[in-house]
């Protein structure tokens, strides 16, 4: 059994990290010792190595939730269900590539068309772009996306 900093020095992550998954629901402490500390199991480490690594490939926690249900429960479940996870969120990903790509676009394009010269802003290019919502600048995502 593992008490709370042998769990995240050993998965390299601090404490508050830990807690933080027990209270998401996504881990939970095994046992407690008779002087109150958590202790944490083998089989809870294997579940927070799971959780490290569908963080790290970008899943959210309640998709990571989705998946530990899974793995939970693997007889009842189909590997096409797992696949269907994966390729939503690789749909998700690709679409925020596409956006963030449009961003470089139009940062580029006020980036070169501004002198970056030491005179006053008065007249800078990317300030009357912003201004007169320029078609070379891309604000359309974030109005839709109420970030006004």
């Amino acid at each position: 059994m593992y008490r709370i900093g042998e769990l995240s020095a050993l998965c390299n992550i601090n404490k508050d990290t830990l807690r933080f998954y027990e209270k998401s629901g996504l881990l939970q402490a095994s046992a407690r010792s008779s002087a109150g500390y958590r202790l944490y199991s083998e089989q809870d480490k294997d579940i927070l190595c799971f959780i490290l690594r569908a963080k790290g490939v970008g899943f959210t926690l309640a998709e990571t939730q989705e998946l530990l249900s899974i793995e939970i429960d693997k007889e009842s479940k189909a590997c096409s269900d797992v696949k269907q996870l994966v390729d939503d969120k690789l749909t998700e990903i690709e679409a925020k590539i596409a956006e963030l790509k449009c961003f470089q676009k139009s940062l580029k394009t006020l980036s070169n068309a501004c002198c970056g010269g030491h005179e006053s802003a008065v007249h800078c290019t990317i300030l009357e772009a912003l201004e007169q919502g320029s078609n070379d600048v891309r604000y359309e995502h974030s109005v839709r996306q109420g970030d006004q």
